[in-house]
């Protein structure tokens, strides 16, 4: 499985695929040119308990330590990987 990313000027998403099946899709919208916003996360079903999810989140954390960004995760399952996970909420706006 590779996660890709295609960034836009106002917006983008992080995208799991697998043997050309999209497994899953992170959506974030850029707040400023430090922040950005995970609005959505959804994932395949054919791919349910996999960590597709999690994986997407931990994509955009490391998108954003690379680039000294913070992360507002309006998305209820992306602020739950936050609330579960101490050593990524440092990146919280």
């Amino acid at each position: 499985m590779i996660i890709e990313q295609i960034n836009e000027t106002k917006n983008g998403y992080f995208r799991a695929v697998d043997n050309d099946i999209e497994a899953g899709r992170m959506t974030y919208t850029w707040a400023g040119t430090d922040k950005f916003i995970i609005d959505h996360t959804e994932v395949n079903p054919d791919f349910a308990g996999q960590s597709v999810g999690k994986k997407l989140v931990m994509e955009a954390v490391h998108y954003a330590r690379e680039n000294n960004l913070k992360i507002l995760p309006l998305c209820p399952f992306a602020k739950s990987v936050f609330d579960r996970t101490k050593e990524i909420q440092d990146l919280l706006f």
